[in-house]
Formats: C-alpha cells, sequence, structure tokens
C-alpha cells in the first residue's frame, strides 16, 4: 500500500461540479497540514480517482497544478512525490516559469494585439470572436484552456507578424499550463472572458492604443493572481 493510501480512503467522495478544484485543495491541504508529509508518493492515478470518485483526468489536472505550485514532483516510472510542504515563489510551467512568461508576454502580446487592430482581416475578427464566444459557454476546464492559448495564438496571427506568432507559439503550452492553475486556484476564468471581450472589442473597432491597453490590462490581472497565489498558497 502506498503511504498516502489510509489517507485518500478517509476522503470524502467529490461531487463533479468543482471537482478538480476540489481534488486540488484536499491534497494541498494534506501537504500543507502535514498528512503528506514530504517524500510521501501518492497514490496513482486510478486509485486517487476511485477513492475521490471523479475521473482520472480530473485527477489529473489537480496533480499538474500542485506540480506547478512546486508541491510535488512525478518521476518516470516511479510516480508522483510530495517534495514541498508551502507553494514555491514561481509557477513551473514545463520549459518555462510563471516570471518568464509575466516577464515577456507584454513586450509581446501587447504590441501584437496593437497590431491586430490596425491590421486584421475580416477572418482574423471572425476567428477571434468565435474563440471568444466559445470560451464564454465552454463548461469543460481543460477544453477551454486550450481555446485560451489559441485564441492568444489567434492574436498574434492578425497582427502578421511572425516573430510575435512564433513566439507566442513557442510558450503556448506554458501559458495553457499557467491557465489551468490559475482557473482552478484563483478562479480567473470568468474574468478572462471579460477580459477578452475588451480586447476583441478594441480590435473589432480597429482601436490600436484601446487595444494594447486591454491587452496589458488582462496580463496586469494575470500577473496579480499569479503573485496572490505563489504567496497565500
Amino acid at each position: 500500500m502506498n503511504l498516502s493510501d489510509s489517507w485518500t480512503a478517509e476522503q470524502p467522495r467529490i461531487e463533479r461540479t468543482s471537482a478538480s478544484e476540489a481534488v486540488f485543495r484536499s491534497l494541498r491541504d494534506a501537504i500543507a497540514s502535514g498528512e503528506l508529509a514530504v517524500g510521501t508518493r501518492l497514490s496513482s492515478e486510478a486509485t486517487l480517482g476511485s477513492q475521490f470518485g471523479v475521473s482520472r483526468s480530473v485527477v489529473r489536472e489537480a496533480l499538474r497544478s500542485c506540480a506547478a505550485l512546486g508541491l510535488t514532483r512525478t518521476e518516470t516510472g516511479r510516480g508522483t512525490f510530495v517534495i514541498a510542504e508551502a507553494p514555491q515563489q514561481d509557477l513551473l510551467l514545463g520549459s518555462f516559469s510563471s516570471s518568464d512568461l509575466l516577464e515577456a508576454r507584454p513586450h509581446i502580446e501587447a504590441p501584437a494585439a496593437r497590431l491586430a487592430a490596425e491590421r486584421r482581416s475580416a477572418e482574423d475578427l471572425e476567428r477571434l470572436t468565435s474563440l471568444m464566444e466559445t470560451m464564454r459557454t465552454e463548461d469543460d476546464a481543460g477544453a477551454w484552456v486550450e481555446l485560451d492559448a489559441a485564441f492568444h495564438l489567434a492574436i498574434a496571427a492578425a497582427s502578421g507578424n511572425g516573430v510575435f506568432l512564433k513566439v507566442v507559439g513557442d510558450i503556448r503550452d506554458a501559458m495553457a499550463r499557467q491557465s489551468e492553475t490559475l482557473n482552478l486556484v484563483s478562479g480567473r476564468r470568468r474574468p478572462s472572458d471579460a477580459e477578452h471581450q475588451d480586447i476583441v472589442a478594441a480590435i473589432e473597432a480597429r482601436d490600436p492604443k484601446a487595444a494594447e491597453r486591454a491587452m496589458q490590462n488582462h496580463l496586469g490581472a494575470v500577473r496579480g493572481a499569479v503573485a496572490h497565489l505563489v504567496s497565500n498558497g
């Protein structure tokens, strides 16, 4: 039996609404309290899913957020281990960190939004509007994250600048991981939808200054959410 089996067996089954968030918070609280001590190997995704009464994809999403906060690490062939009691001062997002993204994105995506307002085609606007509207009605958290990444990539494409498009494409996975964690822990999804609407409205109006400002506001809100998350856990 894994060291975490006795703990998870006693946990209440999770309702499907906000399931990933509930699983994440249960794991995080147990790690913070020492119930799941540093060095503990967690049960498998299938076992955790069965014990919480959720799917493996829900467990996987919760574990990705634990890893992003630096609480756990997954080792191929060995499993997932608790490595810290409290979140690190940076989110770990695969090849990049949240600080990498926070430093770089304003210098890439804000001017890309400005250029998109100047250069966008009717097809670009249709793509952005479609993505925005789909995100607003999307119930699946994982699907929303993928749409979010596609939205930001579509703005880079609308800018007509191949460098911006390449860079946003290169950081797309890290952006998605960051969005996933912020949505799960900080409730960023609905505010992001509203911020995206402001960006699209400015691009539609061909107002470069407003588009750049709306993107800066969006990225500033992301920065604030990350800072709150790493400082408060």
